[in-house]
């Protein structure tokens, strides 16, 4: 097992990573003082797949069990669901000491951070993300959110969970797709902040595609230090640290979006980081050499398929208005996380509408 400590000088938390070891998550849980009923929020193949190990590892420390299952998709992602296992919560919320378990991907631990957000002006909650793209990024940080028919994450709140719990092995029941996904988000930590992590990546392709254990706890170890770093440094996106873990999302969720949600999001993350890239590179910051890097990593890993999202039927304008809304915008003012060369990005405001266009004519009509 590895322990990462994610520093905050308020609700510090640790992020454990290993192999096998969901069988023993009430073993530590149980320390914690989080409570002794623990909610476990998930979806039906999750449920399916490792409810029964979760479940016994719980009882066998004495916590109480119930399971709410919500649909699998972004479509979970909602008021109307939000609201519905509010009130499932409140009713089961008799003469207990309730803890949401947070059991799945991202779409579920944002559903189940929210909830845990609001409930009762706020609960303890823990992360046991069982996606690879859900365990390097949106379990760790303590950033929850619904989405709105405008856009994507517009309701939310920051609220740290007590413990990330991640199972590696888990990942070995993801369908081949869905496991591919999680890369776009770890070969965005190397553009931005790791260029050796994204030598590893580039060196280690074939292996990691065949879910080689070593090289596999390698990457996530490495990628939740990254954000847990970055996380630790700006908590709440104030000091505009944390914004560089956005890298590639402001087309990404724009797109994501405008395909309803028929693009994963780290599908569309890796297209949100060439269309960045290719702003980089006209704008004089990201040398090409550095870029056919980057879309030749991407595509490596199978993320730049077409198969995927029927691309040619997105709208240029309207990728355009749905980025309006993006939360890093400032007023009328786009702001993009742009690459300066493999390892480093920084935010730049006010990026001329004509590159912005051609970027996306670029990679949208291809």
């Amino acid at each position: 097992m590895a322990v990462v400590n994610v520093k905050l000088k308020e609700n510090p938390y640790k992020i454990i990573i290993g192999h096998g070891i969901l069988k023993d998550a009430g073993k530590v849980l149980r320390p914690l003082k989080i409570g002794e009923d623990a909610v476990v929020i998930t979806n039906p193949l999750i449920n399916r797949l490792h409810g029964r190990t979760l479940a016994g590892g719980l009882k066998r420390r004495g916590f109480s069990v119930k399971f709410f299952e919500v649909p699998d998709g972004e479509q979970s992602k909602s008021a109307f669901a939000a609201v519905a296992l509010l009130k499932k919560i409140a009713q089961y919320d008799t003469g207990k000491k309730i803890f949401i378990v947070a059991f799945g991907g991202g779409v579920i631990g944002d559903l189940a951070g929210f909830v845990a957000a609001i409930y009762k002006r706020g609960i303890p909650y823990v992360q046991v993300p069982t996606t690879l793209l859900a365990q390097v990024d949106p379990a760790i940080g303590g950033k929850a959110a619904i989405d709105l028919e405008a856009g994507k994450n517009l309701v939310g709140a920051f609220h740290q969970p007590k413990v990330v719990y991640s199972d590696v092995k888990v990942l070995t029941t993801l369908n081949d797709r869905q496991y591919r996904n999680g890369f776009a988000e770890i070969i965005k930590y190397g553009m931005i902040r790791d260029k050796k992590l994204f030598e590893f990546i580039s060196r280690n392709t074939k292996k990691l595609l065949a879910r080689d254990l070593s090289a596999l706890t390698r990457v996530v170890v490495r990628c939740s230090r990254i954000k847990a770093d970055v996380v630790g440094a700006d908590e709440k996106e104030t000091k505009g640290i944390r914004t560089i873990l956005n890298f590639g999302h402001t087309a990404g969720h724009a797109i994501e979006a405008a395909s309803r949600f028929k693009c994963f999001h780290g599908e569309a993350v890796a297209l949100g980081m060439a269309i960045a890239s290719e702003i980089s590179h006209q704008k004089g910051m990201l040398r090409l050499n550095d870029q056919l890097r980057l879309q030749g990593l991407l595509g490596a890993f199978g993320l730049m398929d077409k198969k995927n999202v029927p691309l040619r039927k997105l709208n240029v304008d309207q990728i355009i208005r749905l980025m309006a809304r993006d939360k890093k915008f400032q007023g009328k003012k786009n702001r993009f996380v742009l690459a300066g060369r493999i390892g480093q990005v920084k935010v730049v405001e006010g990026v001329p509408e004509k590159i912005i266009r051609a970027a996306l004519n670029k990679w949208l009509k291809r």
